[in-house]
């Protein structure tokens, strides 16, 4: 087929880059400042180099605008906060004192200070830092990052627009601080903030912006007509200001539906929509409102969130639909690329017939690249890349990878009574506490330990063949000798080995399971200075051999105690791995299921009674819109059942969620049927106990007491009082005592000291409770 070319040129962009550098240089400058070891000049050059690389890299690739203001050494939500000058009072004296460390403070918290609240931005794995308002809350603005950025741009001689979080999302992502009523709406602060907006439009207009996007997410969830008239007032304001520039407004994720027509209609020069996610329904809304008449319309046509190559042909035909659309059309990726890895091509151990399926963020941009040429000179002047991308797609398409016929049969049988436990949860509870023998208030950990040093080193001593793999593991043995020794020392009531031979709770399974692919440089940022490697689900998937019981059966032989299994739920094993997208995710969540029921089985056959499934993504996968969400959560807990359903009554089946709002999945909580689960709940004040108490859920759960996420160690006293606020809406004898997540990151003094606190606390409370 060929294209006529477009109209006007097309232009190709992007809304956001990863941050890190190729080595994680951010990451590595960012923890040494913390650590004293890097100034605070040091960091700012890096910053500055890993700035100007990047904007030199998109230039070089063809990339006609590049992006400005969507760097961070922590949090772009974060960054928002500062430009808006809405700094909580606990943290205005350190700001003042120190605007960097102040920034850090926000987000990591002080021994005396508590950092903002986290939680993830919208169905990614990112997470973000929650803004906390109340009506007493004053903004001023403070562009100066925003500024600077742009000016880096600038001074290279490249056009760059500024991306800022828009006012309407900032606001629907804040909560009310602490001492506000609950019921305090962050959006009503909407006329008070628009003005420092204004401002800072202002301010870039004056440093050189043409354009500047204003990020608004937000508006592809379902919204009431309330949140709906505040979009269409601030963009009414806004593009009614005349000190300002052109305004670009972006939303991703998903379809914009209701708020199409509000932001179709706004006095604003252009719009940028995800035109992967919901394609088809995004098309005929668009249609639906007559198009974008003089307007700027950039599509975005390739998938900013996952790793697969984009079907060219398919994205030029969208793209040549959206020509008839709007009076001119750009190209870009769906959302940031900051959700991929940099670049594929760093990856030295995957098949070259497999990687040519692989596009990571150097890969997108060039895609990017050459749809925006073809739409603008015609399919003929990319007909080699077009004949290579479809030769890589039938690659893919016909591989034995993806096509298991074992693993489909099994899963074809699976019937509605293997998703179900034998005996109902009372009686099981019964079951169990008889077995166990567990006081009241017990105790555990959520699975991981700190991963010293010494735990990396080994293993790189053992990938660079510097000690053999006997050497290797009586380090790995060592490690559990001294996590399990330590808890029973501590009172640790329920133990676990400490997962010192695991890289990540995801990759650790994934490169065990046949159907997965592991990188070696597919860094991504879940938050802060902490990079995941996400695996990529390739094919079918089946486990080959058991995982996990060789090393829980040694630490088991250490204690007395029960020591628990660890291991990672199906649904978080797609969530936080890259997901094939050539069959629909309930069929390979059904797939994963079946490979973690077999490790269950054998778990307990090994002799196992306490077996933890983490779920930490139920909620991150959570479809944006509700009328969706039905159907995700019935495979998604039909998965969970299916991998933990096969056990003895009196085996007790645990689960873990954190860094999330729980209250609109309570139902889906529930329908786990899992016996104990365990939930962030420190930073939040115990809300999540107080969701789960009115919705009236009937098992065991353990909201945590220790935020795990800040070097802080709270004191006994401090969990104590947590625990007696879970006790308002949880009863003793189903309320367990346990962190926020796991231990991975944190270093052993502060873990000493706050398992130490938490297990006195517990003490204190059980003291308390009245005897029979």
């Amino acid at each position: 087929m060929t294209t006529k070319p477009a109209a006007a040129a097309a232009r190709a962009t992007v809304y956001g880059y990863p941050r890190q550098g190729p080595n994680r240089e951010l990451k590595k400058a960012v923890e040494g400042y913390w650590k004293g070891r890097v100034t605070a000049d040091a960091l700012r050059a890096t910053a500055a180099d890993l700035r100007r690389d990047t904007l030199r890299q998109l230039a070089d690739a063809g990339i006609d605008e590049v992006p400005t203001g969507h760097f961070s050494y922590y949090d772009h939500v974060l960054d928002t906060t500062v430009m808006v000058g809405a700094i909580p009072a606990r943290h205005r004296a350190a700001v003042d004192a120190d605007a960097l460390d102040g920034y850090f403070a926000m987000a990591r918290g002080t021994q005396d200070v508590a950092p903002l609240e986290m939680t993830k931005w919208f169905d990614t794995n990112y997470h973000y830092l929650v803004p906390e308002l109340g009506p007493d809350t004053e903004f001023t603005a403070d562009s100066a990052k925003q500024v600077a950025e742009l000016e880096e741009a600038l001074s290279l001689g490249l056009a760059a627009r500024p991306v800022l979080v828009g006012p309407v999302t900032y606001l629907l992502l804040a909560k009310p601080a602490p001492g506000v009523p609950a019921d305090f709406e962050p959006l009503t602060l909407l006329d008070r903030l628009l003005p420092v907006y204004a401002e800072v439009l202002a301010d870039l207009r004056a440093a050189g912006a043409e354009w500047v996007q204003l990020d608004e997410p937000a508006l592809v969830q379902d919204r009431t007509p309330a949140e709906l008239n505040a979009a269409t007032r601030a963009y009414r304001d806004l593009g009614g200001l005349t000190d300002r520039p052109k305004l670009l407004l972006a939303s991703y994720f998903d379809r914009l539906g209701e708020a199409l027509p509000v932001l179709a209609k706004a006095p604003v020069e252009g719009l940028a929509l995800d035109f992967t996610e919901a394609a088809a329904a995004q098309l005929d809304d668009l249609a639906a409102v007559g198009g974008l008449p003089g307007k700027r319309l950039v599509a975005g046509v390739v998938n900013g969130r996952n790793i697969w190559i984009n079907d060219l042909s398919k994205s030029l035909a969208t793209l040549g639909t959206l020509l008839g659309l709007a009076d001119r059309v750009d190209v870009a990726a769906s959302s940031s690329l900051l959700h991929v890895p940099l670049d594929a091509a760093a990856e030295r151990d995957i098949e070259p017939q497999i990687l040519r399926w692989l596009a990571f963020a150097r890969q997108k941009t060039a895609e990017i690249v050459t749809l925006a040429k073809g739409l603008t000179s015609g399919t003929d002047t990319i007909a080699g890349e077009l004949a290579a991308n479809r030769a890589a797609l039938a690659s893919r398409a016909n591989s034995p990878i993806t096509h298991d016929p074992a693993v489909r049969s099994r899963a074809a049988a699976v019937t509605d009574a293997d998703a179900r436990r034998s005996q109902p949860y009372t009686e099981r509870a019964a079951a169990q506490r008889a077995h166990l023998g567990l006081p009241l208030l017990p105790t555990t950990t959520i699975g991981s330990f700190p991963q010293t040093g010494e735990l990396r080193t080994a293993r790189a001593d053992l990938r660079a063949g510097r000690i053999d793999t006997a050497g290797y593991e009586e380090r790995i043995k060592a490690e559990i000798r001294e996590v399990v020794s330590f808890q029973e020392k501590t009172g640790i009531d329920v133990l676990v080995h400490g997962e010192p031979e695991r890289n990540d709770m995801v990759q650790y399974f994934a490169e065990q399971l046949t159907g997965y692919l592991a990188t070696q440089h597919g860094w991504v940022q879940s938050y802060g200075t902490r990079y995941v490697r996400p695996p990529v689900l390739a094919g079918d998937i089946s486990r080959p051999e058991p995982m996990t019981v060789r090393w829980t059966s040694y630490a088991q032989s250490l204690s007395d105690r029960p020591v628990k299994g660890m291991l990672t739920g199906p649904v978080t094993m797609l969530a936080w791995s890259f997901v094939r997208d050539d069959q629909p995710l309930g069929d390979t969540a059904r797939q994963v299921a079946l490979a973690l029921r077999d490790e269950v089985g054998d778990l307990e056959t090994a002799g196992t009674s306490v077996i933890q499934v983490d779920e930490p993504a139920l909620r991150e996968t959570l479809p944006l819109r509700a009328a969706d969400r039905p159907a995700y959560l019935d495979w998604a807990t039909e998965a969970f059942r299916l991998s933990t359903a096969g056990v003895r009554p009196d085996t007790q089946i645990h689960t873990h969620m954190c860094y999330a709002e729980f209250g609109d999945i309570v139902q889906a909580i529930d329908d786990l049927d899992a016996d104990v689960i365990s939930l962030e709940a420190a930073r939040s004040h115990m809300q999540v106990a107080r969701e789960l108490a009115a919705h009236g859920y009937p098992r065991e759960a353990g909201p945590g007491v220790y935020d795990i996420h800040s070097p802080r160690v709270p004191s006994a006293e401090e969990a104590a009082e947590l625990l007696r606020t879970g006790l308002k809406a949880i009863p003793a004898e189903r309320l367990w005592v346990n962190p926020d997540c796991g231990l991975k990151t944190r270093g052993w003094p502060e873990t000493r000291a706050s398992l130490e606190n938490l297990v006195a606390a517990a003490r204190t409370v059980r003291e308390e409770l009245p005897t029979s």
